[in-house]
């Protein structure tokens, strides 16, 4: 360590350091702007050279590390915004909308977006070393499926370890599942990490409601049938409506429309159908309703805003 200089700047400076070389490395293997997968198994590189419009996606649980620019994400009416040396958390499958802030061609927006396995979480609770998850004095926490955090020397190491297999593949098989396992270990100590710990343990009130999404997500366009949800789950209703809009700041009903309507906006985008044939498709009854909830939540009637999306440049959905 420099003679009087801080431990803090000190490792201040060299998480300054290791993005400068994460942000080269995202550089290196993302040849235009968008989400490109990697030959690691689970980790995606984004680019971005411009700042985006608001754009509505279904995030997965995933950890995104920021290597230059900006963006903010919303869950609801509720902003959340990181860049350089922050992370941002996602702990369940989330509607949320995403917005590069800050990016140029000079200097794009570059991000390192992983995919969390909450079986590989849950594989690594009964090591020795992590603290086991707290509770509030009335049970669990309620708390949102979704975080920003401070991004520290060890989780910066991790990823990077990571991301440098992409210049060696033939170690990928080997080494990805190891760097992998140390970034988990180092999101699980970190100061938000129990949460992913509640997530992960079995029979957890925390777990409960990510099987409750899971099922909405997966039944998306049927009726919601809220009693059935709450069986399967061992939870009684109410307490179900409760701690699902606590994690998704949303009821299950408003979940489950806001997958309708990004689907809808996907098939009349990729697969050229029209906002009728699409409305049914997700599960609306009703032409007019599918119109008019569509327009609340994307600004436009769909033959609007999908004409406008397919005359706009970099129109795709970035996560990350």
């Amino acid at each position: 360590m420099q003679a009087g200089v801080p431990a803090d700047e000190m490792v201040d400076r060299e998480v300054e350091r290791r993005l400068v070389e994460l942000a080269a490395m995202i550089e290196r293997f993302t040849p235009g702007d968008g989400m490109h997968a990697t030959a690691v198994d689970g980790l995606s590189l984004i680019r971005a050279s411009q700042p985006s419009e608001p754009l509505p996606t279904v995030y997965r649980p995933m950890l995104c590390i920021i290597a230059q620019g900006r963006k903010q994400v919303m869950l609801a009416d509720e902003v959340y915004l990181y860049g350089p040396a922050r992370h941002l958390v996602v702990t369940v499958d989330l509607p949320l909308v995403g917005q590069v802030l800050v990016a140029s061609r000079e200097r794009p927006y570059l991000c390192f977006a992983l995919d969390l396995g909450p079986m590989d979480i849950s594989a690594l609770l009964t090591e020795p070393g992590l603290p086991r998850p707290s509770t509030g004095p009335g049970g669990e926490h309620e708390e949102r499926g979704l975080f920003v955090s401070r991004t520290d020397l060890p989780l910066m190491d991790a990823a990077l370890r990571l991301i440098r297999l992409l210049e060696a593949p033939q170690d990928i098989p080997i080494l990805a599942p190891l760097a992998v396992r140390e970034i988990l270990y180092r999101l699980l100590k970190s100061e938000q990490g129990g949460r992913l710990q509640r997530i992960a343990l079995a029979g957890s009130q925390a777990q409960r409601i990510a099987k409750a999404i899971s099922l909405v997500k997966s039944n998306y366009t049927q009726p919601l049938r809220i009693e059935a949800i709450a069986r399967e789950v061992h939870m009684s209703p109410s307490a179900l409506h409760h701690q699902f809009k606590a994690v998704t700041a949303m009821s299950p009903l408003q979940y489950q429309k806001q997958l309708r309507l990004q689907e809808a906006r996907r098939l009349m985008l990729g697969e050229v159908v029209d906002a009728a044939t699409a409305g049914y498709r997700v599960g609306y009854e009703s032409a007019s309703q599918f119109s008019r909830e569509y327009s609340r939540l994307f600004g436009a009637p769909p033959s609007r805003d999908v004409a406008r999306l397919r005359s706009m440049m970099g129109s795709k959905s970035l996560a990350g």
